[in-house]
């Protein structure tokens, strides 16, 4: 499977799609167990479906056809908002409204550590160097965390007490986005921690929606950020090496709030998920839906796409 894209939504179904065709090639349907799918990802290996069901994570193989999760981890108390994997696929890292981050070894699939953030936890990322977390939260914080020393060891709090949505990190490391509930996304430079300048430098904000912001995530290849919304919109902002944002185009199509977003390895495709019931296949370069995906009966509110090197 060279290119794997899986959706979760309210109707507590997972599918797989074949991105071209638009055909769903499976569906994980969880008859006998509540719980609606808030976040997928998939392992840097393809062979593994992290899917936050509530308050637990579901494991799937990627390649079977079973609806059986090969592990489930339990432990947080209260909905879960995010979850990251290890680049090596050695652990998880899933962010709570329970105000915790926990990290989870999926070879003894156990809980390997916690971190108590005091505040319900919307976002959780994994630094590019692996030895780094970056998290936001309702009480409007960013912080890092040092995975060695076990540590917050950076906070921001860009907008008071404004509660921060999504955050995204460069593959490369150079910079951070967030995006708060009111619309606005937030940009830092990030410095060797080494070097004397701050870790995190401030170089810009804007006002991306003028309702509730969703998602925004920087595309692989750190030339585009997109930010999806309530407005029904997904806008594709361009960034220059200056940190300066443009507003390239304006992805229209989706009927409702667009609640999530994936980019192709190669960030000349987009995917997107909404409470239309659709997931949706964009051309980065026409800004036009290449393929739409139909199938699920309520909200599609999470999206996973990996089409780059297992």
């Amino acid at each position: 499977m060279s290119v794997i894209l899986a959706t979760g939504s309210y109707d507590h179904d997972i599918r797989f799609w074949e991105a071209w065709s638009g055909i769903c090639s499976r569906t994980i349907a969880r008859k006998d167990e509540s719980g609606q799918v808030n976040r997928l990802a998939i392992s840097p290996d393809k062979r593994l479906l992290a899917a936050v069901i509530h308050k637990k994570i579901n494991i799937y193989e990627v390649a079977s056809t079973s609806s059986t999760p090969l592990i489930t981890f339990e432990g947080h108390t209260l909905n879960i908002t995010s979850v990251s994997f290890h680049s090596e696929g050695k652990w998880l890292v899933t962010g709570s409204e329970d105000g915790t981050i926990k990290i989870w070894d999926l070879r003894s699939a156990h809980l390997h550590r916690n971190y108590d953030n005091e505040a319900p936890v919307n976002d959780v990322v994994v630094h590019p160097n692996q030895g780094e977390l970056i998290s936001c939260d309702q009480a409007g914080r960013i912080k890092q965390w040092d995975l060695s020393e076990n540590i917050c060891t950076h906070e921001l709090t860009p907008a008071g007490d404004t509660p921060m949505r999504s955050i995204s990190l460069a593959s490369d490391g150079s910079c951070l986005v967030a995006g708060n509930y009111k619309g606005k996304c937030y940009v830092w430079k990030i410095n060797e921690e080494r070097s004397d300048l701050p870790r995190f430098q401030a170089v810009t904000k804007f006002q991306a929606h003028s309702k509730y912001l969703t998602r925004c995530l920087l595309s692989p290849d750190v030339k585009y950020l997109a930010t999806c919304s309530a407005d029904t919109t997904v806008k594709i902002w361009s960034l220059t090496p200056s940190y300066e944002f443009r507003l390239e185009k304006v992805l229209q199509g989706h009927q409702r709030w667009v609640w999530d977003c994936a980019f192709s390895a190669d960030s000349a495709y987009l995917v997107t998920a909404s409470s239309d019931h659709t997931a949706r296949l964009w051309e980065m370069a026409s800004g036009e839906t290449v393929r739409q995906y139909n199938g699920h009966h309520k909200a599609a509110v999470c999206c996973a796409l990996h089409d780059g090197a297992g």
